[in-house]
């Protein structure tokens, strides 16, 4: 029995040219998927001038909608003001699965919502942990409840974060399915073994948004610290954001020009190049469902030194890292001191980190085992009862007296513009694109 295609619609607001895990995830996913013959396209937001449809290698097609960016690329919430186009994109991609990722993301939302409306089948990934105790993370939440109580699949990135979605969400338990991230481990080739070091100076090396959830705090109270405390080390830190000023600020105060190199953002090309000049990675990160820069910095030899937060321990072998036992600047120096002691004294072989990494983490896994998920809901008698009143119900049977009373209203609405829009613009007179053939494209002949 041949594989079943499928057409696929990848939706976050987080996409190229932004570059971040859930971007890299999302590509590097759908162009496995392109290579195993189903078809790929992406719903994202504008960013810049880069609007409308543009293709990105081996025909992946991503559509660039110009709508209005909140914060952090994150566009306006609209609920039902996407739907137009939405309906739109799905009837002309003649789309199956809908996959939307990023618990923060509007347009992964909206997404869902105007997926199932439509009888499409949902998936949906989680890429972040998030607590309980905030309003930011009540209100999503909340969110996520509404979204995801029709869905038909969801793919969590850890164990960890499965148990944070299910507990989230409220979700059943059999319904959440892990597949970590990956790496391309020909991309992160550590450098060559027989090139000799200059001396015997150990180099830490930090790539990272500088934001106080990835621990830039700790950085710039640790970084003058570890310096004091050992001669040898010196530090390359990439990355930018909002405490970029305040590391500029520590290695002055602290007369580290010398041994601190502040690279600000890097290319992801050059991120590699970056790690290869290091002996040690550190990782400080407050929270994190996974962390693939740990993977990719192991992938090209380097000792890790991290927090043990989130779904970080199932991440890499215990002989590829050093934990600090708390989010302390204290705990982080200790096990800093501990790796400086391993890599200083030859305690620890990162030569096969490479391979061994290679092994563990690849995207045609990734992609492999995403397919399953997508052959199990189009099997599941239950994923394909889109009935609009079955969907009502399970709207109403959430928690919170006005939550439920809110969540119908919606869906109600949702089912208006539905029958609206097939009025004013029937299904059938929309166009269906035609396909890329990928087999076309990799014949030299042409």
């Amino acid at each position: 029995m041949a594989e079943q295609k499928y057409n696929i619609a990848m939706v976050c607001d987080f996409f190229y040219p932004q570059l971040g895990g859930v971007e890299f995830h999302i590509y590097h996913l759908s162009q496995k998927l392109i290579k195993m013959g189903h078809n790929v396209c992406v719903i994202t937001h504008a960013y810049g001038d880069r609007t409308g449809i543009r293709y990105l290698s081996n025909g992946l097609k991503v559509y660039y909608v110009p709508y209005l960016v909140l914060y952090r690329q994150t566009t306006f919430p609209t609920v039902f003001g996407s739907f137009p186009i939405f309906r739109n994109i799905l009837i002309r991609e003649q789309i199956d699965v809908l996959h939307s990722h990023g618990s923060v993301s509007s347009f992964a939302h909206e997404g869902i919502l105007h997926a199932n409306t439509m009888g499409i089948q949902t998936v949906f990934t989680d890429h972040s942990l998030y607590g309980f105790d905030s309003l930011g993370s009540i209100l999503v939440n909340k969110l996520l409840k509404f979204t995801l109580c029709n869905i038909d699949a969801v793919i969590a990135v850890s164990h960890t974060c499965k148990e944070n979605i299910i507990l989230r969400a409220n979700l059943d338990p059999d319904n959440v399915s892990v597949i970590p991230n990956a790496v391309v481990s020909s991309s992160f080739k550590p450098r060559d073994s027989t090139i000799k070091k200059k001396s015997n100076r150990i180099t830490v090396v930090v790539i990272c948004r500088l934001y106080t959830n990835k621990g830039a705090d700790l950085l710039t109270h640790l970084i003058p610290k570890v310096c004091t405390n050992n001669d040898n080390v010196d530090f390359i830190v990439a990355g930018d954001g909002p405490k970029f000023i305040a590391f500029q600020q520590m290695i002055e105060n602290n007369r580290l020009q010398e041994r601190v190199q502040l690279l600000g953002s890097v290319r992801h090309e050059h991120v590699r190049d970056v790690m290869c000049q290091g002996d040690i990675y550190l990782h400080a990160s407050l929270t994190e469902a996974f962390g693939t820069v740990l993977v990719e910095a192991a992938s090209c030899g380097l000792l890790i030194v991290t927090t043990s937060v989130g779904g970080i321990p199932e991440v890499l072998p215990e002989y590829m890292t050093v934990y600090a036992q708390e989010t302390s600047v204290s705990s982080l120096i200790k096990a800093m001191n501990k790796a400086i002691h391993r890599i200083g004294h030859s305690k620890v072989n990162t030569t096969q980190f490479h391979e061994t990494i290679a092994q563990m983490y690849d995207w045609m896994n990734v992609a492999e085992r995403t397919v399953q998920v997508y052959d199990r809901i189009s099997l599941d008698v239950r994923s394909l009862n889109k009935n609009w009143v079955v969907m009502l119900k399970k709207y109403y049977r959430q928690d919170g007296n006005w939550a439920r009373l809110l969540y119908v209203l919606c869906a109600i609405v949702e089912y208006i513009l539905l029958y609206i829009l097939e009025i004013l613009y029937p299904a059938g007179d929309i166009d269906r694109v035609v396909k890329w053939n990928s087999r076309i494209c990799r014949d030299p002949h042409i």
